[in-house]
């Protein structure tokens, strides 16, 4: 059989069964991620032999933009369905996971992985840059639904919704704060001034504004210049994924963080007009496109699973991960929701929900792609690993504990 043959059959099955997907996960409560992930290690269980290597090290550059482009389109959709307006006030929760626990994580993590396994100091600071941002692409059983859904308005699916479209990017700095390490270390590099001026105040900055600006200027031509020249007027959903690469592309034209501008953009766009029918589509679309990409790294993961990404794993590097994703991510969740004023177990939820997912995927080949760390294939096992716990427990987890707080929670305020 022709391996190309065999590859779009696969594809194409992979995707027909995706459209099935979110109302199996709200049935059975089991979420998809786990059921292509399976799938993925029954496929190259029975056809590895003729199929494509699924492991990241051997495609560093596929890992890469595949990682990279499930990432941005998921920021696009992510933005786009938050109705909550933007202010200090309203978004005071994921500015605290921000802000404070992103940081608590990325600290606990390297210290604990320079315990347990004698890393280096780039490569301690690296792991806990590529696990402290949660995941937009595995985490939407515990997010806000499509714009303007009244059931999908709590502070818990806001929280996590907000704060995987803003760490996803806040989490680069981190990243290249541990290139920059790493370079030091080999007598190169440009210092931690740099490091900070650069990579951490201008990229960042640069990636806000850029969003905001190109955000404003999609609006205004979607939702006003189109009512005024007629031939402008369209309805296409694809234009969130157009809108999406120009403001990726652009943003890191000019060296800003493009998911920070991606995820910024999407916002800006949403509240444009924002009970406009409009937005119904364009997230329907780029939901869509990232279901269909997601089924295929789902598959790569459960096929990398079976290949021997995990031969490496160490019970110090299972003792890292349940550390990390048990301890450290809700101890430093809850620590910064303390004098939140929401529910008891809307914080404990926030906290437990730190699902990690193709985000890691993309730091890690990103920064690799840079520099040399020196413990390459152990950094690609402790991640496989910690992303496959989070798939199997945040997923089984996520429907019941939503729908228990949906339905002993008091009705809350949300701000429109």
């Amino acid at each position: 059989m022709d391996h190309y043959i065999l590859l779009i059959t696969i594809v194409g099955l992979a995707a027909f069964g995706m459209a099935w997907m979110p109302a199996i996960t709200k049935k059975t409560g089991i979420s998809y991620a786990i059921i292509y992930m399976l799938l993925g290690v029954l496929l190259y269980l029975v056809l590895g032999d003729v199929l494509p290597s699924p492991m990241p090290q051997a495609h560093p550059k596929m890992t890469l933009h595949l990682s990279e482009m499930v990432v941005i389109i998921s920021l696009m959709g992510t933005g786009i369905k938050i109705d909550r307006p933007f202010s200090l006030k309203n978004w005071a929760t994921p500015f605290k996971l921000i802000l404070v626990a992103m940081l608590l994580c990325i600290g606990g993590a390297a210290l604990a992985s320079y315990s347990f396994f004698g890393l280096n100091l780039a490569s301690a600071v690296l792991l806990g840059a590529v696990l402290a941002p949660t995941d937009p692409v595995l985490a939407s059983d515990v997010q806000v639904g499509a714009p303007n859904e009244k059931a999908s308005k709590s502070e818990t699916k806001f929280a996590l919704t907000s704060e995987a479209g803003l760490n996803d990017g806040m989490a680069f700095p981190f990243t290249w704060l541990a290139i920059t390490l790493a370079l030091m270390a080999q007598g190169t590099g440009s210092g931690l001034w740099h490091w900070f001026s650069y990579d951490l105040v201008y990229k960042i900055g640069a990636g806000v504004l850029m969003g905001y600006i190109l955000g404003k200027l999609a609006g205004y031509v979607v939702f006003r210049l189109s009512e005024k020249i007629d031939f402008l007027s369209t309805r296409d959903g694809f234009l969130a994924i157009s809108v999406m690469l120009i403001v990726y592309g652009f943003t890191e034209m000019v060296h800003g963080y493009g998911f920070i501008a991606v995820f910024v953009s999407a916002v800006t766009l949403r509240h444009y007009e924002k009970g406009h029918e409009f937005h119904d589509d364009l997230h329907s679309f780029t939901d869509q496109a990232e279901r269909l990409l997601v089924a295929v790294l789902l598959i790569l993961f459960g096929g990398a699973l079976v290949n021997g990404i995990l031969a490496p794993l160490t019970w110090p590097m299972v003792g890292f991960t349940i550390l990390f994703l048990f301890v450290v991510r809700p101890l430093a969740a809850y620590i910064c929701l303390l004098t939140a004023k929401i529910h008891m177990k809307e914080k404990l939820a926030i906290s437990f929900f730190g699902i990690r997912g193709m985000g890691s995927v993309f730091y890690l080949a990103y920064a690799f792609k840079e520099t040399g760390f020196g413990h390459e294939d152990e950094l690609w096992t402790i991640v496989a690993f910690t992303i496959l716990v989070s798939i199997i427990i945040h997923g089984i987890t996520a429907t019941p504990v939503m729908q228990h707080l949906k339905y002993t929670l008091p009705e809350e305020k949300i701000p429109e």
